[in-house]
């Protein structure tokens, strides 16, 4: 029996290594690799057969007409492992893409024995170590990413002697060090991206020479510095994104042929100066980004020549004056981020021609009057946010037909007038925030009909009436504050549908009747403030049942009598406690077991042995 065993063991392997023998040398050297993989997909182990002459039908793999191997392409194939030194075996590879997969180690040198290799892709792994200096040796090269892995140290100088070199892509990895200056050697260069890594210092002035450049991705890194003047000798520009480093003085373009310039992003730096009225030249420009830096000045009246901008962003700055009217030229925007500046004057009628405009920011400027009607009528406005201004006069008609829009933000203003009953009509709406103005009448029922709508603020205002039922078809409420206000009535119990609440705000009106039982029943709520108002009675035994209250619990000012029940000890998790100014009694000592209280406020109460003022 075991010597029939064995003559079948020396038969099996006596054909596996006849027929291993008749693969040729570059299937020899495929399988080798498979060797440093963990993990092997089942369609690489099906196709890679050690029984074939040739492996010119393995997936993935592509021949010449002398059978050798000139293309690996295994993108995407949840392969686990290393590259093995053996891939410089394979001395006709043209093209090697091994990009998502989860690939790790180090690149080998050998890499650079591949001497016609023409692209390499090797991007979203998890390759580490240095860019082997070796790599120059691939003279044919044209197309490298390294992209997405955890790749550091500085780029090699011997990077940039590849004469042909037309796409290098190093980003989302950890790099550090500068910018080679022999960057000027890559006369052929279209694209370079090295966001997101740990680059310093400045950017070569020799990057002019790069005359054929069309896209520079630099954001996310540390450099410093100016942007050097040369960058408008790069009529082919395409993308110029430094965005999040620490770039400083003036913008230098405008001067320069942009007429190419698609996408420009300059946010997150600390430039200075003027915004360049050259920039008006840059015809092709879709998107201009330059928010939170230091830019002074007004806004060029130039920039109203960009008939093909979707995209302008300029908040955050020290920009002045007012708003140039020519914007409204600019027909085919869709975002206009103006915040936190230093503007002034009124908005100006004429940014109503944006027709296409689905974003409106202008919060946190000077700017005063009232928004113009033909901004209501921009049908597709999904946002429109012009707090923290001096903008006064009623809501119109025409807002209550913008069947897109998401998010009205008018708080810190002087809007007067009611709540149009219209605003029922849009859909859409998400989050309205009406604090801090003066709105008179009544809550609308017809906002019950925003079944989409997530916040509700319309606190410090002059409304009166009670809280409409009709709200509880807002069954995605999460925020909800009526606060200083001059409501009444009670807190409609139908509100239960609000399962998702985290925020309840009554503060300052006068609501009247007991705590409502309701609210025991907003199990998700992080936060309820019901100070100043008339309730009366005793605090429900239920209030215990809101275990989820974190940021405060507010039933100071109010008529309550009685004990606090031992219920109020289930609510660990409460920081902020005010029950101040009501007529309570007996024992504070169920307090000393909420232990996540940092505040609270127990005086003018009538508790045992306690004077507290």
């Amino acid at each position: 029996m075991n010597n029939i065993l064995l003559l079948l063991f020396i038969v099996y392997f006596s054909v596996f290594f006849y027929d291993a023998s008749a693969l040729i040398s570059d299937g020899v050297i495929l399988l080798s690799l498979l060797k440093h993989w963990t993990f092997v997909p089942l369609i690489i182990n099906s196709t890679w057969n050690a029984s074939d002459s040739i492996p010119c039908s393995w997936v993935g793999v592509k021949c010449d007409h002398a059978h050798n191997v000139v293309s690996v392409d295994l993108n995407d194939h949840g392969i686990f492992g290393q590259l093995g030194p053996q891939i410089g075996q394979l001395h006709h590879l043209h093209t090697l893409v091994l990009s998502s997969n989860s690939f790790s180690g180090e690149i080998p040198s050998e890499l650079s024995n591949c001497s016609l290799l023409q692209y390499l892709d090797l991007s979203y792994n998890s390759f580490s170590g240095q860019i082997p200096g070796s790599l120059k040796k691939l003279q044919t090269l044209w197309y490298i990413s390294l992209a997405s892995n955890l790749m550091s140290g500085e780029i090699p100088d011997s990077l940039f002697e590849i004469p042909h070199l037309k796409e290098v892509s190093l980003h989302s990895n950890q790099l550090n060090g500068s910018i080679p200056s022999n960057i000027s050697n890559m006369t052929e260069l279209l694209k370079l991206s090295l966001y997101g890594n740990q680059f310093s210092g400045n950017i070569p002035s020799s990057i002019g020479n790069c005359s054929k450049l069309e896209a520079l991705f630099f954001s996310d890194n540390r450099l410093n510095g100016n942007l050097p003047e040369s960058l408008q000798n790069l009529e082919n520009l395409v993308y110029l994104m430094v965005r999040n480093n620490s770039l400083g003085g003036t913008i230098p373009l405008g001067s320069g042929s942009c007429k190419r310039l698609f996408i420009l992003d300059l946010s997150l730096n600390a430039f200075s100066g003027a915004i360049p009225s050259g920039l008006g030249n840059c015809s092709a420009l879709a998107e201009f980004a330059a928010e939170n830096n230091n830019l002074v000045g007004s806004i060029p009246s130039s920039l109203g020549l960009l008939r093909k901008l979707l995209i302008l962003r300029l908040s955050e700055n020290h920009l002045s004056g007012k708003i140039s009217p020519e914007i409204g030229n600019c027909r085919s925007l869709k975002k206009l981020h103006l915040y936190s500046n230093q503007l002034e004057g009124e908005i100006p009628d004429k940014l109503g021609m944006l027709s296409e405009l689905e974003d409106l920011q202008l919060s946190f400027n000077r700017l005063t009057g009232e928004i113009p009607v033909s901004i209501w009528r921009i049908e597709s406005l999904r946002n429109i946010l012009v707090h923290n201004n001096s903008l006064f006069g009623e809501l119109p008609l025409e807002m209550t037909k913008l069947k897109h829009l998401k998010n009205i933000s008018l708080f810190d203003n002087r809007f007067s007038g009611v709540i149009p009953q219209g605003l029922g009509i849009n859909s859409s709406l998400v989050k309205l925030d009406f604090t801090n103005n003066k709105f008179s009448g009544i809550i609308p029922s017809e906002l019950g009909k925003l079944v989409k709508l997530v916040s509700l603020d319309l606190s410090h205002n002059k409304l009166e009436g009670s809280v409409p039922p009709q709200l509880s078809n807002c069954t995605k409420m999460d925020y909800f504050d009526v606060g200083f206000n001059f409501l009444n009535g009670t807190f409609p119990s139908s509100l239960r549908t609000w399962t998702r609440i985290s925020t309840i705000i009554l503060r300052e009106n006068h609501f009247t009747g007991g705590i409502p039982g309701v609210l025991s029943e907003f199990s998700t709520l992080r936060e309820l403030q019901l100070g100043g108002n008339l309730f009366g009675g005793e605090i429900p035994l239920s209030m215990g049942t809101l275990q989820k209250l974190f940021y405060g619990l507010n039933l100071s000012a109010n008529g309550l009598t009685a004990e606090i029940p031992l219920e109020i000890r289930k609510l660990q998790e409460l920081q902020s406690l005010d029950l101040s100014l009501n007529n309570l009694t007996g024992s504070i000592d169920v307090l000393g077991d909420l232990v996540s209280l940092i505040e609270v406020n127990i005086s003018y109460n009538f508790f045992n042995g306690l004077e507290l003022h």
